[in-house]
């Protein structure tokens, strides 16, 4: 009984995947009857005729990434680079897929090796670092060319790596060190350089500095001794003209007389003092006394010799 039974679902479920077939979101398949292309299933339950149609082909309709295994590629200035990369591929169409080539996906890789063989031998090793994007953008222009008849769109393609040979990589490092200490130099004797020029600025304008501040040093003392002579020969002419005044007054010429004999005498006795003159004349001892009594007798005969002149007048 349980035997019977198990045929039986066994037997169900062979026709049930015979008759019918489900078709899932992300993919389309051909339908062939008697080995001849009927129709593309859509997502879905489909029927089947049992050994007449069958699913041929299952494509898969997402986005696909496929990797470009790594290959060696020569550039224009003779140096060869290992280089692989990443290409995005879309199937359109089912049938052309199914039909139009074998294997799309090896297809692919291997039109994508050749482009990037090509591509690389266009520039030279510099320009392969700096050019990447134009060159991801060739190979896909030329694969989707290609491409168009096997029902599949590339999307894009990503160059992953670049790797020259170990001999050139040493060589590259020995040049970069080099370039490097190069630039250390460079560095050094820019510092250098401009520590002394610095250095030579701060010392004229320390000059600069030390000659205005004598300058100005100069002009403030020559403000100040103008400004000291101003103030003498104002008091020299206020007292001037105070003595012109006092001159000019009753018996004022009688005193500068006076004033003048005395600074004679007192200068006198100076230098009598200093000479080495041990004798001399009685009179000159003297001399200051004489005087004094010439004023007096001045003094007294004024007023007669002035009145005297009154008299006669009248």
């Amino acid at each position: 009984m349980w035997t019977t039974l198990l045929i039986i679902i066994a037997l169900g479920v062979f026709i049930f995947t015979k008759v019918f077939i489900i078709v899932e979101m992300r993919e389309e398949v051909i339908q062939e009857r008697l080995g001849k292309y009927i129709k593309t299933l859509k997502p879905g339950l489909h029927f089947l005729i049992p050994f007449v149609d069958r699913p041929a082909y299952r494509q898969e309709m997402r986005e696909q990434v496929i990797d470009v295994p790594s290959q060696t590629c020569i550039t224009k200035d003779n140096i060869e680079v290992e280089v692989d990369g990443l290409v995005y591929v879309k199937v359109m169409d089912a049938y052309k897929a199914s039909y139009g080539i074998g294997n799309y996906k090896l297809a692919a890789i291997n039109l994508a090796q050749t482009t990037m063989r090509s591509e690389i031998g266009k520039i030279t090793l510099d320009d392969t670092f700096s050019e990447r994007e134009q060159m991801n953008e060739n190979i896909v222009r030329e694969i989707d060319k290609a491409s168009d008849p096997w029902g599949i769109k590339v999307l894009r393609y990503e160059i992953r790596n670049i790797r020259p040979s170990d001999n050139l990589i040493h060589t590259l490092e020995k040049q970069m060190e080099a370039e490097r200490d190069k630039r250390a130099e460079i560095t050094k004797s820019t510092g250098t350089r401009d520590y002394k020029i610095n250095e030579s600025q701060g010392e004229r304008q320390e000059a600069i500095l030390l000659s205005e501040a004598q300058r100005q040093k100069r002009i403030n003392e020559a403000k100040g001794k103008a400004k000291e002579i101003e103030l003498i020969a104002k008091a020299t002419s206020k007292g001037i003209k105070r003595v012109s005044e006092a001159i000019a007054k009753p018996g004022g010429d009688l005193a500068v007389k006076t004033k003048l004999i005395e600074q004679f005498i007192d200068q006198l006795g100076n230098v009598i003092e200093r000479s080495n003159v041990s004798v001399l004349p009685t009179e000159t001892a003297n001399l200051k006394t004489f005087f004094e009594g010439v004023s007096k007798v001045s003094d007294g005969t004024q007023p007669t010799s002035s009145n005297t002149a009154t008299g006669s007048q009248q």
